[in-house]
């Protein structure tokens, strides 16, 4: 059910993904953005249905981030969103990244998956590129969660 994303997944994990954009959940991503960054997303998919995405974006030699992940509302509680997180942590695993960030407002799920709180100040600035097109900047109500893989 969980593989890597392809051309033709890009519509609907745009729909997913802005669907959450809209209420103020997630950034929201353009079709050129997604294309851009496919190989990034890891996807769920029941009966070709597309019902959520997660991807791992490669920052720094040993850093990457966690963006852009969204399960469809009516499979909620099936632990997609959990799934969909640790195939993203297993390739950060392999390819020999040691941290992984993501910035969230859903603290709890990413503390059930084994990330801690961390200060923002502490990560890169090279990390804050797309926080100017957030709505909610400068006024930014996410945390910044980090988890650390033993290679």
């Amino acid at each position: 059910m969980i593989k890597k994303a392809r051309f033709s997944d890009i519509e609907g994990i745009q729909r997913l993904i802005n669907h959450y954009a809209r209420e103020g959940a997630l950034l929201p991503r353009s079709l050129n953005e997604l294309y851009e960054n496919m190989r990034d997303f890891f996807v769920w998919k029941e009966k070709g249905k597309l019902l959520g995405c997660c991807a791992l974006h490669i920052s720094w030699k040993d850093l990457a981030e966690i963006k852009s992940l969204a399960v469809d509302r009516k499979v909620r509680r099936r632990r997609i969103g959990s799934r969909l997180l640790q195939s993203a942590l297993s390739e950060a695993k392999d390819l020999g990244i040691k941290r992984v960030f993501a910035l969230t407002n859903r603290e709890k799920f990413f503390k059930r998956n084994g990330f801690k709180k961390i200060k923002k100040e502490k990560l890169p600035h090279k990390i804050w590129g797309e926080c100017i097109r957030c709505p909610k900047f400068p006024d930014c109500d996410e945390v910044a969660m980090i988890f650390l893989i033993d290679n």
